[in-house]
């Protein structure tokens, strides 16, 4: 067994060239997935705004499966439900969903590199977008209550 001497805090010869290769090899072998970075900006981009996180609570088994063209998602928070309904038009989706308990609040669509769409349910908490890019998305809820809160989605991909 060969001993290795301290050397002080400076690294031994082949530490550098050793490190290099290492690093080599993870890029080739273990990439991070395409992307990810993004996605990570993109989900802490709301982490200064005092939001409760809805959790997913169910999807069929179409919603957000890459080839499918309809798929309906649910996800709940406390005391509010909310329903997407997904339908892919060509290279875009159209979003219809549904806020239980109904009422006309603000909600936004944000789909990582394209940016935000906005509307306002209707009095029945009715929703609808059209156009909305495919990509990593999260839904954001303004109720203006009482009390007036804002509710997030997780990201999922559509």
């Amino acid at each position: 067994m060969t001993k290795i001497e301290p050397t002080g805090g400076q690294a031994h010869p082949g530490d550098e060239a050793l490190l290099a290769e290492l690093d080599r090899m993870i890029d080739e072998f273990d990439p991070p997935p395409a992307g990810l970075v993004e996605r990570i900006q993109f989900a802490i981009a709301l982490e200064d705004l005092d939001v409760e996180v809805a959790r997913w609570e169910r999807a069929d088994s179409l919603a957000g499966v890459r080839g499918s063209d309809q798929g309906t998602i649910t996800f709940t928070v406390s005391d509010l439900t909310v329903m997407i309904n997904l339908t892919r038009i060509g290279e875009n989706n159209r979003i219809d969903g549904w806020l239980v308990p109904a009422g006309e609040h603000a909600v936004e669509i944000r789909v990582a590199e394209h940016g935000s769409r906005e509307t306002t349910a209707d009095e029945g908490g009715r929703f609808v977008l059209d156009g909305v890019p495919r990509g990593t998305t999260q839904i954001i809820i303004q109720l203006y209550g009482p009390p007036a809160r804002t509710v997030v989605t997780p990201t999922v991909l559509l």
